[in-house]
């Protein structure tokens, strides 16, 4: 929510408690100018609120008599979507919004016993890393993960993972997190025995069981989640040794994707620049990229088949700059003998181990 619009509910509670309101008071009100609080005015009219406009020396704006808000109801998708952009709002704003503060009072005061109940749940239980995010998956999923995250019982998910494939897991629930536009479920997945990460919006159902446990000492969710990311056991391990400071690293390849250690016998006594980054990857088509983005001295590790495509991503550069368009003769980088193994190419300065 934008100040704007966090003003423009301010105004409306204003105009809704008493009978009459001038324009300096209300501008004294919002702290803004009386040229703002006519502009706010105007927002209030298109939203089809009867405001009117009082003339004379003790004139103002009111609210037209007899007209009362209409009672608001809300589903539970609704009511989800709408707390969390007021949740988020406030954690933006540099100081307590009064408006976001009774807007949410309001909602919660609106909705039914047990919708508010597992509402407060999921505001207790998650955690929310940044004030944006893309969308909120299904509220009934979303609820009964918080709900069940704040009893400590078992749930019982019908999953499905990347590749489409469906699966029913029982989980013990840790932690909800909403992080980088995507929520995320933490929990103990007792057919594997190991603690598992689950894409909220892969969830299809979610279900409370009986029994009960009680939750390990956890240290910091945010962290953890961002670890599992990097140590997710995906089908290829890449392993790069870069030649750049951790900063410059970390722009390209941050610790949700990459494993970063320092090299210190490359480096001597000096300070570290060489460090070997491990990368846990789907697929190794967006690697090359990276690695010509980091515009420094880069040696593949492995595997042999990401030397194979940055040697074929070297050489559609190659053509692309060719600015003839044709076909001229060049080497074949696929098969460079060792006197062209590990060059640095003037481009990119990265180095590709044999």
């Amino acid at each position: 929510m934008t100040s704007t619009t966090s003003r423009v509910l301010q105004l409306l509670e204003l105009l809704q408690s008493a009978d009459i309101r001038t324009v300096t008071e209300l501008a004294e009100r919002l702290a803004v100018n009386e040229r703002t609080v006519r502009r706010h005015v105007q927002h209030l009219l298109d939203l089809e609120i009867p405001v009117e406009s009082v003339r004379g020396r003790y004139g103002g704006y009111r609210i037209r008599a007899g007209y009362r808000m209409p009672p608001v109801i809300l589903s539970d998708d609704e009511a989800v979507a709408l707390l969390l952009g007021l949740v988020h709002a406030q954690a933006g704003a540099d100081a307590p919004d009064v408006a976001i503060q009774t807007a949410m009072s309001k909602i919660r005061r609106s909705l039914p016993a047990q919708t508010a109940r597992r509402l407060e749940s999921l505001l207790e239980t998650a955690v929310l890393d940044a004030p944006t995010h893309r969308d909120v998956p299904d509220a009934g999923s979303l609820l009964t993960i918080a709900d069940a995250i704040k009893q400590r019982r078992p749930l019982d998910l019908r999953y499905l993972d990347a590749a489409g494939t469906p699966s029913r897991r029982t989980v013990l629930p840790y932690d909800l997190i909403a992080h980088s536009g995507r929520w995320y479920l933490i929990a103990f997945d007792t057919a594997r025995r190991s603690e598992r990460t689950f894409r909220v919006d892969r969830i299809r159902t979610a279900r409370a069981v009986s029994g009960a446990f009680e939750p390990p000492a956890r240290r910091e969710a945010i962290s953890r989640l961002v670890d599992g990311f990097a140590d997710a056991d995906y089908p290829w391990r890449v392993v790069l040794r870069i030649r750049a400071s951790d900063e410059h690293i970390r722009r390209h390849l941050p610790a949700s994707v990459a494993v970063l250690r320092p090299v210190p016998e490359l480096d001597g006594d000096g300070p570290p620049t060489w460090h070997r980054a491990d990368i846990r990857a789907h697929t190794l088509d967006w690697i090359p990229a990276v690695i010509a983005a980091l515009d420094c001295d880069v040696v593949i590790e492995g595997p042999e088949e990401l030397r194979q495509a940055a040697r074929a991503a070297a050489t559609r550069l190659l053509d692309a700059a060719d600015a003839s368009g044709g076909t001229t003769a060049r080497p074949d980088v696929s098969k460079a003998g060792p006197a062209t193994r590990g060059r640095k190419t003037p481009r990119t300065g990265s180095t590709v181990a044999p």
